[in-house]
């Protein structure tokens, strides 16, 4: 099992980068909110990860801390929840507003995540609620910070974000007027996903 990561990051497109250790490429997808806080191109980060093995893949999945990492674990474990929707409830919440969701049983929030429906917001709540009881507040904030790589050509910032969106479980469509709504020339793609799930809860 790959635990951890520490080498340069080489390409990044989100939710997708692909990071170099010691002339080996491995690509990771991550939640956007690791993704928001990676260093720019040609920097070195350190990432813990899990894998996921399929009949059809094997997928990397790489995280900016280990509490990222413990509830996506969490999030798989719970019925219903594969590791792309554990990937899009992150990418949507942080681990601290996420908690905080579910001891408080706020349904309407978590059924504005793509993929989140009713059944899979309750089962959620059902699952997880009191499991972080013991956690101090302070241990949810993320001190330590964290579409498919095609680097042979450059989209927009909103092209990127919309691929971005669509690659998390939005519908095109969606994801279409979620960048629109907050599109402003002077924000990069990262910025723009950021605005875009903020608003959309």
């Amino acid at each position: 099992m790959i635990g951890r990561l520490h080498g340069t990051i080489i390409e990044k497109q989100p939710p997708e980068i692909l990071i170099d250790v010691q002339g080996v490429g491995y690509e990771l997808l991550l939640p956007m909110t690791s993704f928001y806080h990676l260093p720019e191109l040609n920097e070195t980060a350190t990432l813990f990860t899990h894998l996921v093995v399929r009949e059809d893949a094997h997928l990397l999945f790489g995280f900016a801390s280990k509490q990222d990492r413990t509830l996506f674990r969490d999030l798989i474990k719970t019925n219903g929840v594969g590791p792309k929707l554990a990937l899009a409830i992150l990418s949507a919440m942080s681990v601290e507003e996420f908690v905080f969701a579910i001891e408080r049983e706020e349904l309407s929030k978590l059924v504005k995540i793509p993929g989140v429906g009713k059944k899979t917001a309750e089962r959620l709540l059902v699952e997880l609620k009191g499991k972080f009881g013991h956690v101090k507040k302070a241990d949810f904030f993320i001190t330590e910070q964290h579409g498919i790589l095609n680097p042979s050509y450059q989209d927009s910032p909103q092209e990127d974000a919309i691929a971005a969106l669509i690659a998390l479980g939005y519908k095109p469509a969606d994801a279409e007027k979620m960048i629109k709504r907050v599109a402003a020339t002077d924000l990069n793609s990262e910025q723009l996903i950021r605005e875009a799930l903020k608003n959309a809860l």
